[in-house]
């Protein structure tokens, strides 16, 4: 054999070596999602999830709803810390219910391994077809009028949309009467059906339907006006001194090696950061993100900090 035709096979060889090495590197990984098909977790995690594909495969979606996503925490918090399981959530579950639940079979902190922020967002208060309110000083007046009557629906007790719909009854001065959802998709459902009034929630889920005239986005949460509503005021902007913005993050089990969860948290920010799924999210109202663990694990100790006082205020306990 000629020394060309050895080297043109080692070549071959270490092809196939380094081939067969990245193949074998890829392994499964699990997104759980704790609220039903069709709402912004759930669009969220297939969005990454479709993005992940060089490093994982296969990728699966797997929906877990109730309890406001602490059935699908359970599930993370039981699962091997090997990399393969992970959840991606709002921050509701990890920084409000600490405060509001008087046991929780986790510790949103002890329990969990930051893995990386996925976007920022803020809610809508939205109106139905069965609300005649075409602005928020309607909904305000006929509340007032009315205590108790008019109907608003969240995707859960405890959630943040709960909380700002608690928070925006003290502010105004009116009484509403909370109808909890297994999530955001069933809320939608119930507000276009008639069966509820209003819904505090994430801006992403009526956007469309703002447009297409089925409901009416009264007020966003946030310090700006959101750009796929743009017409549509802030809530300080309608004369109330309240802000709300929340985000979405990936976490892990309690335990995982630095190293896997470094490869995780990699993955996702680029994935994140991309322009193509950045600009889809923006599209979809969230601010892409991407983070480090530490620097998600900062944020959700600060929003731990900033929620407690508020919520000690409403005296809600849940059991």
């Amino acid at each position: 054999m000629t020394p060309i035709r050895r080297a043109l096979l080692a070549s071959a060889l270490l092809a196939t070596i380094a081939t067969g090495a990245i193949a074998q590197d890829k392994i499964p990984l699990k997104i759980v999602v704790g609220f039903p098909p069709g709402g912004s977790a759930d669009t969220l995690a297939r969005l990454i999830g479709e993005n992940l594909h060089n490093q994982y495969d296969p990728v699966i979606v797997e929906n877990r709803p109730g309890a406001g996503g602490r059935i699908a925490l359970g599930q993370v918090k039981r699962s091997a810390p090997d990399g393969q399981t992970v959840i991606i959530l709002p921050s509701g579950p990890m920084v409000l219910f600490p405060h509001v639940y008087k046991k929780l079979d986790y510790d949103a902190v002890k329990d969990f391994t930051p893995v990386s922020l996925i976007a920022k967002f803020q809610f809508g208060v939205v109106a139905g077809p069965a609300s005649k309110a075409t602005k928020l000083t309607d909904m305000i007046n006929n509340a007032k009028a009315q205590p108790g009557v008019s109907s608003y629906g969240t995707p859960g007790l405890g959630t943040l949309p709960h909380f700002m719909g608690v928070l925006f009854e003290q502010q105004v001065g009116a009484k509403l009467n909370h109808v909890p959802f297994q999530g955001g998709g069933p809320a939608n459902t119930a507000l276009l059906g008639g069966h509820i009034d209003y819904k505090f929630d994430v801006v992403s889920e009526t956007a469309e339907f703002h447009r297409a005239g089925k409901v009416r986005i009264l007020a966003v949460t946030g310090e700006q006006r959101d750009p796929q509503v743009p017409e549509v005021p802030t809530l300080k902007e309608s004369g109330i001194d309240m802000v709300a913005t929340a985000w979405f993050a990936m976490y892990g089990p309690a335990g995982m090696a630095p190293a896997t969860r470094d490869r995780l948290q990699q993955a996702v920010s680029a994935a994140v950061k991309s322009p193509a799924l950045a600009e889809r999210l923006k599209g979809l109202g969230y601010e892409a993100v991407g983070s480090t663990s530490a620097e998600l694990a900062a944020a959700q100790a600060a929003d731990l900090k900033r929620w407690e006082a508020p919520i000690k205020a409403t005296g809600i306990q849940l059991d």
